[in-house]
């Protein structure tokens, strides 16, 4: 049987992550389980705003977003990042989310979603720092960025070097509580946000972050025929850390720790891998250079 996968999804707060498929189903993608799959055929955009696209256009296999032009565009016309409906009556969040030491920024999403936006960012700790309208959100969220001075982004390159070395709960929750002291303090929020309560949530029990060994690699796309398979041992945000065997010419041996960003399943039909399929990565992959014990990172 060949489904064609929709992308990650977290529908809940304490749950695990679930992948869902084109016509309304989903697997759970609960840590611990082992998961192989085959791709097949092309990848095909996935429409926008819940329309199909209407030419099921073939995409780029390495684009994060399973998307056409013209899908594309109609996405993002729509979209509250790209500040595409200034009048949404809905009540927002202004949000600090903490990736690792150092590593935060602040954003909003719709009071109805909860933390949804946050785990499917991948985000290890998170507090909200008010609630209001669109644009109050808005003008506050961009205000926060540059008082704090914290990037609208985080590559998840970054995000993903930094879930192997976290640091205590402890010093997770203590560095949000700071900054959203920070926060709080300072002036010219707008005045229709309601400033709330600093209350930490931790997911690195959720993701399964507990001792998580550093990646060897990512994978760099999907291929008709190409296999991913292996033992999932931490999901954050669109991202699968598998242990799968080492194997090949050059790459180190035993097992190795891959990360599969689901985005770049988006729009592919999958096949589940059959038993006489080799359990690894048979997709192009893109080796995490480690750093040699002793050299010198940079001058100081």
């Amino acid at each position: 049987m060949v489904w064609r996968c929709g992308g990650v999804g977290w529908p809940g707060a304490a749950g695990p992550a679930v992948l869902r498929w084109e016509g309304g189903r989903t697997s759970s993608l609960a840590v611990g389980r082992e998961i192989g799959f085959r791709a097949e055929g092309e990848r095909r955009c996935v429409g926008a705003r819940g329309h199909a696209c209407p030419v099921r256009a073939v995409v780029p296999a390495r684009a994060t977003q399973a998307r056409c032009g013209e899908c594309a565009r109609l996405d993002r016309a729509f979209s509250v990042a790209a500040d595409g409906v200034p009048d949404d009556p809905r009540t927002y969040r202004v949000y600090l989310a903490w990736f690792g030491p150092g590593t935060v920024k602040v954003g909003i999403t719709a009071e109805e979603r909860g933390g949804a936006r946050l785990r499917e960012q991948g985000a290890v700790a998170y507090a909200w720092l008010g609630r209001g309208p669109l644009m109050a959100a808005r003008r506050t969220e961009e205000l926060l960025r540059a008082a704090l001075g914290v990037p609208d982004r985080i590559p998840y390159a970054r995000k993903r070097v930094l879930r192997s070395a976290l640091p205590f709960v402890g010093e997770r929750v203590g560095e949000v509580v700071r900054l959203h002291g920070r926060a709080l303090a300072l002036g010219g929020w707008a005045e229709a946000l309601e400033p709330l309560e600093c209350r930490v949530v931790d997911h690195a029990e959720l993701f399964g972050l507990g001792g998580l060994p550093a990646p060897d690699a990512v994978v760099r796309e999907l291929v008709d025929g190409g296999v991913v398979a292996g033992h999932l041992v931490a999901v954050a945000g669109p991202d699968l850390h598998l242990r799968t065997p080492g194997r090949g010419a050059g790459e180190r041996t035993g097992e190795r720790i891959v990360v599969l960003d689901t985005r770049l399943m988006t729009g592919w039909a999958l096949a589940a891998a059959g038993p006489g399929e080799e359990a690894g990565v048979g997709v192009p992959v893109t080796e995490v250079e480690r750093p040699v014990p002793g050299e010198q990172g940079g001058l100081f």
